[in-house]
């Protein structure tokens, strides 16, 4: 599992680093999986948007049994 969510983050991350940012993959239990939003990412104010709207979709849509993605500091 660890290693499709790798590759899914892979091609986000152009997006990311292109606004000074980047996602690390901290963890996944139970289709739960925990990210850390680091660079600009980690504190900017639409970061919410970029979890919620990008990335946790983006994941749901391309792997079975990722029911939700959220963020650690």
């Amino acid at each position: 599992m660890k290693e499709k969510i790798e590759e899914v983050l892979e091609t986000i991350r152009p997006a990311l680093a292109a606004d000074g940012g980047d996602v690390e993959f901290v963890d996944e239990k139970d289709g739960v999986v925990s990210v850390r939003l680091t660079g600009a990412c980690g504190s900017c104010p639409s970061s919410t948007y970029t979890l919620k709207l990008g990335i946790e979709r983006l994941l749901i849509e391309k792997i079975p049994g990722i029911k939700e993605v959220e963020q650690v500091f």
